[in-house]
């Protein structure tokens, strides 16, 4: 495996990414199958196609403001938009509408790992465009990181891998080659 690799659950459509708020945004948002107020626009906002590392970063949905676990499939088309037109979060100043960031993969217990995930922030049109044109659904998978994240903490790791989302190689000619 590459050190920078996009993996994700996708079809030929559309992809997954994971996202976790408060009940607060993430009841409206399934009701609407799209991000309505209280989500604010005006904020960046951050995909991640790696369900494990959205795991490390919401604590398996028990981290407060962070309980209920989406899944939001997006538009492939809106996805490879997002990554080609993408600047390294370590690129200081400007105000560009796509920020990506490597983090390191995590594993079943959460520990990172060699490769990295990409994250990628929307802010501006970017969101915009993600919220009003990109989304197909949004899932509330909170009940399956409840799940495994018990079958971890039970020492049954292999069960815990057969319940993870199929996330593969992604593969996209549009992402510029300094991001991977």
């Amino acid at each position: 495996m590459n050190t920078r690799e996009i993996r994700a659950d996708y079809d030929d459509r559309s992809v997954v990414v994971y996202q976790a708020y408060s009940p607060h945004i993430a009841e409206p948002a399934l009701d609407a199958q799209r991000f309505v107020a209280p989500f604010k626009l005006e904020r960046m906002t951050w995909i991640k196609p790696s369900f494990l590392w959205m795991m490390y970063r919401c604590g398996w949905g028990l981290k407060e403001g962070q309980e209920r676990v989406l899944a939001i499939r997006i538009l492939r088309s809106g996805f490879d938009w997002a990554v080609a037109n993408a600047v390294s979060s370590r690129v200081v100043g400007g105000n560009p509408d796509v920020r990506v960031q490597w983090d390191p993969e995590r594993d079943l217990h959460l520990r990172p790992q060699q490769h990295r995930a990409i994250q990628i922030g929307l802010r501006g049109d970017a969101v915009r465009r993600y919220v009003h044109d990109w989304t197909v659904s949004i899932t509330d998978v909170t009940g399956l990181a409840h799940e495994i994240h018990g079958l971890v903490r039970a020492g049954d790791l292999e069960a815990a891998a057969k319940h993870l989302p199929a996330e593969r190689p992604y593969g996209t000619n549009t992402a510029p080659s300094a991001y991977f």
